[in-house]
């Protein structure tokens, strides 16, 4: 039993209500002057059965004991849990003392870091050794603005200055060093990380910096750019560099393009392309992508078109093969994309530069170039099937089979058949083989996967039952209600796509009311504010503003969603999601239409008169349920 399951099996709610709102026994309901807004004739129900109340009147607000303190007292979730858990006798669980220290240092880190970008930007701007730091940025064509839009600044040819400076101003060694900014010796000394380089602010998403990109400025200096190590608030196999800057617009264009260089989204942002993003390290990553997947539905790879840029997409097609079946690490090649091009239910291109040139010099010298280049972006397939094909002797037999082997488990990822269909003809046409070669390679491919699947099956078989058990443990809601609200969350696309098809019906749109669990009404009504505004990405405006108290079944829902996505594909998840949706609010008219019988009921037996508004409403509830059945049986 959760902590509020517990409060209202202990506190009744009609009287607690009846404290503040006049009730009257009306059979087996209460009823009484709505409190939140003005009537004459009561229209406010009180439901001792199922410990919830109903106004029929202007408002239509309803609920439970929770609903009903906040609305009253205007208080959060939080302040009304902590109110009623006192009433009840009920002791609510403090944070943890490993969380509230780890949310802590995360906080002292980033005001480490916010300081010394302050103090790097300073000296940039105003230092004097500092001359040949502005010189190469205003050699690489970067505008004042620009400098302070990202904070770019520029870390002293010293071993200790950066240390001296924020010691100086309250922080403590230690945190200098775990976020870091200082290197710890063997002996237990310290000295500066960064020295005489150009300092580049790493932001997350909601804008605060959680480390650096240094860019040496000596021509002989080792690594030319060098990132701030691992910390416990930046891992930059999750991040992405001007992300925080791009993200409103990828989000109204539905397009990010990615390219691999800091300078190339600072002169990409310069002149106005605020859709672009750069990785960090050497390969994407699933992590990388999943982020990015929030914002937009198209991905665009800006490579090097020189030999080494094309075999680095192309690392690997072969001997990636089985890492790739193992498990879904897509790196920075064709065939990755392409597999995770289908999980992402994305659209993934190349953009193919100038022999030579990478984005901050195409950039640079012709804007109108870089948005053509854009423009002329070709699906990840088309790209390696040319990659894998050109300068070589197609009519070598070898050669051709060198190339289905490269190719022809790549064309097996891709999700779609009508498209794999595609490509399977366009490289038999290539190569001038007949199609039925590149089916028999397939079905090798397929048999070798299904034997390997089958032996991590015999490994591990209890493994997805456990995580089922493990979930069925960690809520007491009704767990067709925790699928909808986690898949509502982890596929923010089929709320639109729900609402839209409600509508089509002439159905009011998803709604808090359709969950029965005060906890997860909140959560839904906070992420549709989270949908609703673009200043955040919206999981990380939900974590913020969620109240604390609601975090750990936001958790446990999420890891639902995790447990079950585990062991289905997306399709199947979405549909399921939806039908969910569909049998919540079938479920919502059921028990709004068997409260109204109740009062019916009860108006009969009083002479009340306003039994046949209620008639009225169930009419029209039945015709809803009707349709909402056919819409469930269309969805299975």
């Amino acid at each position: 039993m959760s902590v509020t399951d517990e409060i209202k099996a202990r506190l009744d709610i009609v009287n607690f209500i009846q404290e503040s709102v006049p009730l009257k026994k009306a059979g087996r309901t209460y009823k009484g002057l709505c409190p939140f807004h003005s009537e004459k004739t009561p229209s406010f129900i009180v439901f001792p059965e199922s410990q919830t109340w109903h106004c029929f009147g202007a408002c239509g607000e309803g609920g439970d004991i929770f609903t009903f303190l906040m609305k009253r007292e205007n208080l959060d979730f939080g302040n009304a849990l902590a109110e009623l858990a006192e009433r009840a006798g009920v002791e609510l669980e403090p944070p943890s003392p490993q969380a509230a220290a780890a949310q802590e240092s995360g906080e002292r880190l980033r005001k480490i870091l916010a300081a010394a970008a302050d103090y790097f930007q300073d000296a940039l701007l105003n230092a004097q050794q500092a001359a040949h730091a502005r010189a190469y940025v205003e050699r690489r064509g970067l505008t004042p603005e620009t400098i302070r839009r990202f904070g770019l600044g520029y870390a002293l040819d010293s071993w200790d200055t950066t240390r001296q400076t924020l010691l100086s101003e309250g922080h403590e060694l230690e945190d200098l060093v775990a976020a870091g900014l200082l290197v710890e010796k063997d002996d237990g000394g310290t000295y500066d990380r960064f020295r005489d380089r150009l300092m580049i602010p790493i932001r997350d998403v909601r804008g605060r910096i959680i480390g650096f990109g240094a860019r040496a400025l000596k021509p002989d200096a080792v690594p030319k750019y060098l990132n701030s190590p691992q910390s416990p608030i930046f891992d930059k196999s999750r991040n992405l560099f001007g992300l925080s800057e791009a993200r409103r617009a990828i989000r109204e264009q539905e397009t990010v393009v990615i390219v691999e260089g800091y300078m190339d989204v600072l002169q990409a942002h310069q002149a106005g392309f605020d859709d672009v993003v750069a990785q960090m390290g050497t390969s994407l990553t699933e992590a990388q992508l999943k982020t990015l997947r929030r914002y937009a539905s198209r991905f665009i790879l800006a490579l090097d078109a020189d030999t080494a840029g094309t075999k680095a997409t192309l690392r690997g097609l072969d001997t990636a093969r089985a890492a790739l079946d193992q498990q879904l690490q897509p790196t920075f090649n064709a065939r990755g994309m392409v597999t995770y091009e289908g999980h992402l239910d994305a659209e993934i291109r190349v953009l193919l530069l100038p022999e030579g040139m990478d984005p901050d010099d195409v950039i640079r010298e012709s804007p109108d170039q870089w948005a053509a280049l854009i423009d002329d972006a070709v699906p990840v397939t088309e790209f390696a099937i040319h990659a894998a094909t050109q300068d070589r002797d197609l009519d070598d037999p070898k050669v051709k089979k060198q190339i289905v082997q490269e190719l022809g488990p790549l064309i097996d990822d891709i999700a779609d058949a009508t498209e794999r269909e595609h490509y399977r003809q366009r490289l038999a046409r290539l190569l001038k083989v007949n199609e039925r070669v590149l089916m028999v390679s397939s079905a090798a491919t397929a048999v070798r996967a299904r034997v390997r699947s089958r032996a991590r099956r015999d490994e591990a078989p209890e493994e997805a039952s456990a995580q089922e058990a493990w979930f069925e443990a960690q809520t007491t809601a009704p767990p067709r209600e925790a699928f909808c609200l986690a898949s509502l969350i982890r596929l923010p696309d089929l709320l639109y796509k729900a609402d839209r098809l409600l509508k089509q019906h002439d159905l009011e749109e998803v709604s808090p009311q359709d969950f029965s669990h005060v906890e997860h009404q909140i959560i839904f009504g906070t992420w549709q504010r989270a949908l609703g505004q673009i200043e955040r990405e919206p999981l990380d405006y939900l974590r913020d503003t969620l109240d604390e108290a609601l975090t750990a079944r936001l958790d446990a829902l999420l890891e639902e969603y995790a447990h079950r996505q585990h062991n289905q594909d997306k399709a199947r998840l979405s549909g399921d999601g939806l039908r969910s949706v569909l049998e919540l609010r079938h479920r919502r008219l059921a028990t709004d239409m068997q409260n109204l019988r109740f009062l019916i009921q009860e108006a009969h037996e009083n002479g009340d008169l306003t039994a046949k508004s209620y008639w009225e409403t169930i009419t029209v509830y039945e015709a809803a349920r009707l349709r909402l059945d056919k819409m469930i049986a269309a969805a299975r």
